[in-house]
């Protein structure tokens, strides 16, 4: 172990909790400090709002902090058949089964619905919830070019055993996304089931923030199954699987992270439910969200600072040398900015990055700020 440890240190991989008292709105405190904070996922403002907040409150009051149980043991109540029925009209979906993590969900969907004789082909870059789900599938993987529709059909008229196909609405790292028509056309005209996770697409794009699938104008049914969760936009915890009831009742079979952990608690499940109404109902917070972007973009390019191609919440500054994004990080934090630095393995080696993500609740002057800083010091 300490071999180990002392390698990534070297490589400058090593990883430490930062001690935080309080992440709020765009600020963080630490130690007694106030950063503003661009490595949050918050996209909406939704985890400190206070009618959020209330509503779990109310729900702990109403119905206890815990579940008591997996959901088909005592853990399903009236809460989380509630929150499901929400996200059902919100995604004009039959069936969701509510999950303890997207990670959960994730490795749930690919495992449970890729058989022992099918192939996963999923894309280059998706996230490790579903590359340690690939790893353990009986009939073996496949990873095609990053968003790269012509990789994936040779791969696909190649393969000799069924597939299924696994992609990200919004990838987390470069904070890009695939042609999603396009991507099922393909996958219908090779009668290839799609799998989606939808993680940092939901609650940001389409009507009603109702995610990627719905921005690009096709019904939620067009994926086998659609994974996304709590921790992002709707600001809580937890993660989803929004399918057929047909699909639904396979994986309540057959999912072993819904059958053997502990439901949500029933409180969050009030909380999500009362954050996804604010979601649908308030559009503004997406409109102020998109200006947050469009003003990162034209200060980047002002400041003649290099983003990776990106239009949603994430906005990666590439680095590569691990070392050199750590000194950045440090740097900004001196100056008042909370950016971490995201190393190898969350992304390939050599490609260290600072990954901005925004917030409806950022202000402009918290924008001019980070470039202001990030030009100074690069």
């Amino acid at each position: 172990m300490q071999a180990r440890l002392a390698e990534r240190r070297q490589a400058g991989l090593f990883r430490q909790l930062p001690q935080l008292q309080q992440v709020k709105g765009r600020l963080l405190t630490c130690q007694g400090r106030d950063y503003l904070n661009f490595s949050g996922n918050d996209y909406l403002g939704l985890a400190t709002d206070p009618t959020v907040v209330a509503a779990l409150c109310q729900g702990a009051t109403d119905y206890g902090v815990g579940s008591t149980g997996s959901p088909l043991i005592s853990g399903q109540q009236l809460p989380h058949q509630q929150l499901c029925a929400e996200i059902c009209d919100w995604l004009n979906v039959e069936a969701v089964l509510l999950f303890s993590s997207g990670f959960a969900a994730n490795q749930a969907m690919l495992l449970g619905l890729v058989a022992d004789d099918e192939c996963l082909v999923l894309d280059k870059l998706s996230h490790a919830s579903m590359i340690d789900a690939a790893l353990q599938l009986p009939g073996g993987y496949k990873r095609y070019l990053h968003n790269d529709l012509s990789s994936l059909q040779k791969l696909l008229s190649h393969q000799t055993t069924p597939a299924v196909v696994a992609t990200e609405g919004v990838f987390s790292m470069d904070g890009d996304s695939p042609d999603l028509a396009a991507l099922v056309a393909l996958c219908q005209a090779a009668a290839v089931p799609l799998l989606l996770d939808d993680a940092h697409g939901l609650g940001i794009v389409g009507a009603q923030g109702a995610g990627s699938l719905a921005a690009a104008g096709i019904a939620t049914g067009a994926a086998q199954c659609l994974m996304a969760n709590f921790g992002k936009a709707l600001g809580g915890q937890g993660g989803f699987l929004a399918c057929s009831p047909l699909v639904a009742d396979y994986l309540t079979q057959s999912a072993r992270h819904f059958i053997y952990s502990t439901a949500l608690s029933p409180a969050l499940a009030v909380a999500m439910r009362q954050s996804i109404r604010l979601c649908r109902q308030q559009q503004w917070r997406r409109d102020q969200l998109r200006e947050n972007i469009l003003l990162c973009r034209q200060l980047a390019a002002h400041y003649d600072i290099a983003l990776l191609p990106s239009d949603s919440a994430i906005q990666p500054l590439m680095i590569g040398d691990s070392h050199k994004a750590l000194q950045l990080s440090a740097e900004l934090a001196a100056a008042g900015i909370w950016l971490s630095a995201i190393r190898a393995p969350t992304v390939p080696r050599h490609q260290a990055r600072l990954r901005i993500t925004l917030s409806a609740l950022h202000q402009p002057a918290d924008l001019q700020s980070l470039f202001s800083t990030l030009r100074s010091l690069l």
